[in-house]
């Protein structure tokens, strides 16, 4: 299922949302340029890599610092490949503007770092020895997605559901999209966990983390309480 847009409009321009994904952008087309050497030096110089706060041994023959934790933030804004620039981008297009709208820009920059730096966090504390960088923006997009969960339940999101090469669209409430994803990473950690041989290729924790802060903590970043745009329920 792939979001296309949802029904609730903006007050203000999401200048944030845009600056943040133009940095993501940039970063993953100038990575494009790096030669290959480089490249990965600078995934795993910038990404979190768990094991290198774990066992600060692996990091010294790594030749990694084990003390920059910066790369707890910096990994936000790293991509693996177009598809997964693009998917994490279309999300923070559809679900990122309404929130920023509810916060002001500069209340919404903070939560979506600490959204993003939460989550990190607890894909780390859950799996700390992994040797493979954390890279994406899907933390900290998690983080809105949990917020617009909370205020916005009943909005509309239009999906395209690709059936071989036909693509269908509905529309469904935003509690029912967000909710299946929830449930879908659930299923990825316990699937991880019954079964050794499953390889750990997305940061299920950390969607899981940063839509809990987003959730959670979001009220304390609301700007504007006189215009606060909760969507309600139908009457019946």
């Amino acid at each position: 299922m792939i979001p296309i847009r949802d029904s609730i409009p903006c007050q203000t321009k999401p200048y944030v949302t845009w600056a943040v994904m133009a940095v993501c952008t940039a970063v993953y087309v100038a990575m494009l340029f790096m030669p290959d050497e480089v490249g990965q030096h600078f995934v795993y110089l910038y990404g979190m890599v768990p094991i290198r706060y774990s066992n600060p041994d692996w990091a010294y023959a790594f030749g990694l610092p084990p003390d920059h934790y910066l790369s707890f933030l910096t990994s936000l804004f790293l991509h693996g490949g177009f598809l997964h620039l693009l998917m994490n981008m279309v999300f923070l297009w559809i679900f990122a503007d309404n929130i920023e709208d509810l916060m002001g820009h500069w209340r919404f920059l903070a939560f979506y770092l600490v959204s993003g730096l939460l989550a990190t966090v607890t894909q780390w504390y859950f799996y700390p020895n992994i040797a493979i960088p954390v890279v994406g923006a899907s933390g900290a997009i998690a983080g809105v997605l949990g917020a617009y969960f909370v205020r916005f339940p009943y909005a509309t999101v239009v999906i395209m559901v690709p059936i071989l090469f036909y693509p269908l669209f509905f529309q469904v409430p935003a509690i029912a999209f967000l909710g299946f994803w929830v449930i879908v990473q659930v299923g990825d950690v316990f699937t991880a966990a019954m079964f050794d041989n499953v390889a750990v290729d997305s940061a299920w924790w950390a969607h899981l983390g940063g839509f809990a802060v987003g959730a959670l903590l979001h009220p304390f970043f609301i700007d504007k309480p006189a215009h606060r745009r909760e969507l309600s329920p139908p009457a019946e």
